[in-house]
């Protein structure tokens, strides 16, 4: 299921805003709309939705994890996030801020994770996000998660 119909465009508008056409909408959005995407994008991923989290991509999408490879493809992605989801019991972001640039979306804010054995562990994150009519064609997260999977 894809979340997004319409398309993300970079023209200006007669009051120089960004315009964009976001989920199930037919009409020019500002800013508000991209944070409306975000906050559905970090919604599926704190809901631990793979499935969800890939209607956001493109079919030939990028998507860069810290230190981890490249993964490419929408469906390796999917799967690549589906591991993940099942080697944590939880995830919770908290978005402090989005800047909207050409094209893309660069957000930074803080990641709590759950291990299967209950203890967290919260860090910060930026993402930078770049859009190929109307859904993420490159999708880089930046964030230290060595301490993950240390034995506590």
């Amino acid at each position: 299921m894809s979340l997004f119909v319409g398309r993300i465009t970079s023209g200006s508008t007669n009051s120089g805003k960004q315009n964009y056409l976001v989920p199930g909408i037919h009409a020019p959005l500002f800013k508000e709309s991209v944070e409306t995407m975000l906050s559905q994008l970090f919604q599926a991923i704190d809901n631990q939705d793979a499935t969800a989290f890939a209607g956001f991509l493109t079919e030939d999408c990028t998507f860069s994890f810290g230190n981890q490879p490249a993964v490419c493809g929408k469906e390796a992605v999917r799967d690549f996030v589906a591991g993940f989801f099942a080697s944590i019991e939880a995830v919770s972001h908290s978005l402090s801020e989005s800047w909207e640039v050409e094209d893309g979306s660069i957000c930074q804010g803080t990641v709590t994770y759950t291990r299967k054995d209950g203890s967290t562990l919260t860090i910060p994150f930026a993402n930078i996000l770049k859009f190929k009519e109307c859904l993420v064609c490159d999708y880089r997260i930046f964030a230290d998660t060595s301490e993950l999977y240390r034995p506590r």
